[in-house]
C-alpha cells in the first residue's frame, strides 16, 4: 500500500468505507468486494479497504478493540509490539522521568501509542512514507504526538535543557526492502550490521542520550550486550517477542534478564537470581534423574538464565544448554512448567516403542532440544500414528544426558 492510498482511506469516502465493512469473513470476501464495487466505489478503493479488514480482524490479537480504528500492513502487523509490550516499554521510560520520547522507526506506531498513553510527549519518525502515514492515523487520538517521514539518523535531537527530560526508543528495520520470501514476506536480515540504523548507529545514539532504548530480534548475542546496560528478552505465553536492550535510568537490573508475561502476570528472572546455579555441573548419568522435570519458558533460555530454575528447585540441568532441569524438590513457578518423569531410558527405538505399547499408549507428543532427532521421523517408527484404538497418549521429551541421547516419559504436573 503507497502513501496515495493510505490518504484515500485515512479519509473521506475511504474512512467511511472501511469503517462501514462488516467483521472479515474469507468465505464471503469475494462477493462483498463485488457487491461494494457494484455500489460505485473504485476497484482499488474496495481491494484496499478489504484487506485492511482482514488485518484489523488479525490485529486484534495484538491490540485489542484498538485494532478496530487502525491501519496496518502485513508486515507492520506482524513486527509491531504487542500493546501489552509497549506499555511495559513507556512505563520504563516515565518511571525514569522521561517526558519527551523520540520513538526512531515508529511503524505501525505501537510502541508510540503507548509512549502517548502515558501523556509523554512523543515524536515518531519513520523511513517509509506510507509507514509513517499510518502511524499519523494510528496515533490521532494523542495530541502530544507527531510524526514525520525521514531517517533516524537524520533526526536533529534537542540539545542543552532540551535533553534533560529526553528519551530514545528505537526499534532498527530487521528486514529488506523489496526482497520478499516465499510467502510474500519481507525477508529478514540477522546481522546487526544489517539492520537500519546499524547497531553501531544504536550505540551512538545511546552514547549521546543516556535514557536510550532498543528492540532488537530474540536472536541478540549474549556478548553483544554492552557494559553497563540491560538485555531483557521478553516472551508473551511462552513465546520469546524480542530482546530490548535499556540504557542508563531505563535500567531495572544490568546484564540479561527475562521477563516472562501473560495478560494476568509478569515474572523477572536476572542474572542475579542464576547466580547460585550458574556453575551446577550436568547430570552424570540417568541413575542421577531427579522424580521432577522442569522446563523454563523459552524467554528464560533465550536470557541464558537456566542457572536461576537450578537454584531455585536446588535441581541440575540435565546437559549444559539444554534447558531441562531435574530435580527431587515439588516446587511451583510462574517461568517454569513441571512434568513428572514416569519412565527414562536412553534412546533406543526398538526399547521405547515396546516400552510404549506396553504402557497401552498409541501416540505421543514429542518434546525435544539438545538432538538431531526428528519428530515426526520417530512417531512413524514408534507407529505411534494417532489413529486411537482405544489407547492413550503418552508425552516424550527427547535430550542429552552424560553426553547420551535419552528418551524421558513424562506427564504435566
Amino acid at each position: 500500500m503507497d502513501a496515495a492510498m493510505v490518504d484515500r482511506l485515512a479519509a473521506g469516502e475511504g474512512w467511511a468505507l472501511l469503517q462501514s465493512l462488516p467483521p472479515y469473513d474469507e468465505s464471503g470476501s469475494l462477493h462483498l468486494q463485488e457487491r461494494l464495487r457494484e455500489a460505485g466505489f473504485a476497484a482499488d478503493l474496495v481491494a484496499a479497504a478489504m484487506t485492511q479488514s482482514r488485518l484489523r480482524r488479525r490485529g486484534v490479537e495484538k491490540f485489542g478493540d484498538f485494532a478496530a480504528g487502525m491501519l496496518f500492513t502485513p508486515d507492520g502487523l506482524e513486527q509491531s509490539t504487542r500493546l501489552a509490550v509497549a506499555a511495559r516499554h513507556a512505563h520504563r521510560y516515565a518511571a525514569a522521568g522521561v517526558r519527551d520520547v523520540h520513538d526512531l522507526g515508529c511503524g505501525l506506531g505501537a510502541d508510540a501509542m503507548a509512549f502517548a498513553g502515558l501523556d509523554l510527549t512523543v515524536n515518531a519518525v519513520d523511513a517509509d512514507a506510507a509507514t509513517a502515514r499510518i502511524a499519523a492515523v494510528n496515533l490521532r487520538h494523542w495530541p502530544s504526538a507527531r510524526v514525520t517521514h525521514g531517517l533516524a539518523e537524520d533526526v536533529q535531537l534537542p540539545q542543552g535543557e532540551g535533553r534533560r527530560h529526553l528519551g530514545l526508543w528505537l526499534d532498527p528495520a530487521r528486514r529488506t526492502p523489496g526482497v520478499a520470501d516465499v510467502n510474500g514476506r519481507t525477508r529478514r536480515v540477522f546481522s546487526l550490521d544489517a539492520i537500519s540504523p546499524s547497531w553501531s548507529q544504536v550505540l551512538s545514539f545511546a552514547e549521546a542520550v543516556p535514557a536510550t532504548g532498543a528492540k532488537l530480534s530474540p536472536a541478540f548475542r549474549h556478548g553483544s550486550v554492552p557494559t553497563g546496560a540491560e538485555a531483557q528478552w521478553t516472551s508473551w505465553h511462552g513465546e520469546v517477542l524480542e530482546c530490548a536492550v535499556w540504557w542508563g535510568p531505563l535500567v531495572a537490573t544490568r546484564g540479561r534478564s527475562a521477563a516472562v508475561c501473560t495478560e494476568t502476570s509478569t515474572s523477572v528472572v536476572t542474572e542475579n537470581d542464576a547466580t547460585d546455579g550458574a556453575d551446577h555441573p550436568g547430570l552424570a548419568s540417568l541413575n542421577n534423574l531427579g522424580e521432577w522435570l522442569y522446563e523454563p519458558d523459552r524467554a528464560v533460555i533465550r536470557a541464558g538464565l537456566t542457572g536461576a530454575l537450578v537454584a531455585a528447585v536446588d535441581g541440575a540441568e540435565l546437559a549444559a544448554g539444554v534447558g531441562y532441569v531435574t530435580s527431587a524438590l515439588h516446587r511451583e513457578l510462574p517461568w517454569a512448567r513441571r512434568f513428572r518423569v514416569v519412565e527414562a531410558m536412553p534412546l533406543s527405538t526398538k526399547h521405547l516403542a515396546r516400552w510404549l505399547r506396553d504402557q497401552g499408549h498409541d501416540r505421543v507428543t514429542i518434546k525435544k532440544r539438545g538432538v538431531t532427532v526428528d519428530a515426526d521421523v520417530l512417531r512413524r517408527q514408534l507407529k505411534m500414528t494417532g489413529r486411537g484404538k482405544g489407547g492413550s497418549e503418552a508425552t516424550l521429551v527427547l535430550t542429552r544426558v552424560g553426553g547420551g541421547q535419552v528418551a524421558l516419559v513424562v506427564t504435566p504436573a
